[in-house]
């Protein structure tokens, strides 16, 4: 049926859009201006005359960034690690959640893991002990280091958690009927209707593993062990006396060109598009995720 609307009702949808038009605008401005420092030429940018186009447009930024063979290797590094951390986090995820969903009847020991979970998630042992830890585990310049010392998330999993107890008991009942049991239960019928919040988490798991540039930085001795954030943290236009005896008449003229404001600013840019990529194939089940499992109904 359609419904005439009024003028009223026309002018607050218009203003509506307006209104997330010049939101989206101020998101995309931080992106839009580190593009153009980092295409902007070094006067221009150490005197604060760019702003939404590029001055003296060069590339020596990107440049110097991709020419680095160890850039391709941190790569390399992160893309492992958030891979073996993705699926390692969303497995022991969901085989945490399915049970601690349950009631205390269900599970008599719920309560008691379930406080020890969030008391590991306010507090730690400490950056010396983790370290320790790690060491003697030999996970120092391993790509297993990184994923494992992050690997369980303990806000992820109560989101997972209150997202199972939203759905009706009465699906599980049914699956016994049937001669389910809870193996099967859990990844034929549970986990099919978990992907609202298992995108959700899976994204931030995700953007957790490929923005972390401490752990790299703590648990990896060698550059080339480097995951990507790590590597460009430390990535610093070097003008030292040493240095600069041993560079090329090429390379002198190439770092007369950069300065680290427009060489943080490639770095920034570079890091976001794996994520910007991602995001909108699981940005549908985003909201979703949030809202159903954010509390228990």
């Amino acid at each position: 049926m359609v419904q005439n609307r009024s003028l009223g009702s026309k002018a607050f949808d218009a203003s509506n859009i307006v209104l997330l038009l010049v939101v989206t605008l101020l998101c995309l401005l931080p992106i839009w201006y580190c593009l153009m420092i980092a295409l902007s030429e070094k006067a221009a940018v150490q005197a604060g005359r760019v702003s939404f186009y590029p001055i003296g447009f060069n590339l020596y930024s990107f440049q110097e960034i991709l020419s680095d063979p160890k850039f391709f290797l941190s790569l390399w590094v992160s893309f492992q690690r958030v891979l073996l951390g993705a699926a390692f986090t969303m497995l022991v995820l969901s085989l945490a959640a399915y049970p601690l969903s349950k009631t205390s009847k269900q599970f008599p020991g719920r309560n008691l893991l379930m406080w020890v979970f969030v008391f590991c998630m306010l507090f730690n042992g400490g950056l010396i002990p983790w370290f320790i830890t790690m060491r003697n585990y030999n996970l120092l310049d391993s790509v297993w280091g990184l994923v494992l010392c992050g690997g369980v998330p303990i806000f992820n999993l109560i989101l997972i958690t209150n997202f199972i107890k939203n759905l009706p008991e009465e699906m599980e009942e049914a699956a016994k009927i049937d001669g389910a049991g809870p193996w099967r239960f859990m990844f034929q019928v549970l986990l099919p209707l978990l992907k609202p919040v298992l995108a959700t988490v899976l994204l931030f798991t995700m953007v957790g593993y490929w923005n972390d540039f401490f752990q790299g930085m703590v648990l990896s001795t060698r550059e080339e062990s480097y995951p990507l954030q790590t590597y460009i943290q430390q990535l610093v236009v070097s003008t030292n006396l040493q240095n600069l005896a041993n560079m090329s008449v090429e390379q002198l003229n190439r770092m007369s060109k950069l300065n680290n404001d427009s060489l943080n600013a490639a770095k920034i840019f570079v890091a976001m598009i794996p994520v910007l990529l991602i995001y909108p194939f699981l940005q549908r089940y985003f909201v979703k995720g949030i809202t159903l499992g954010s509390v228990k109904g």
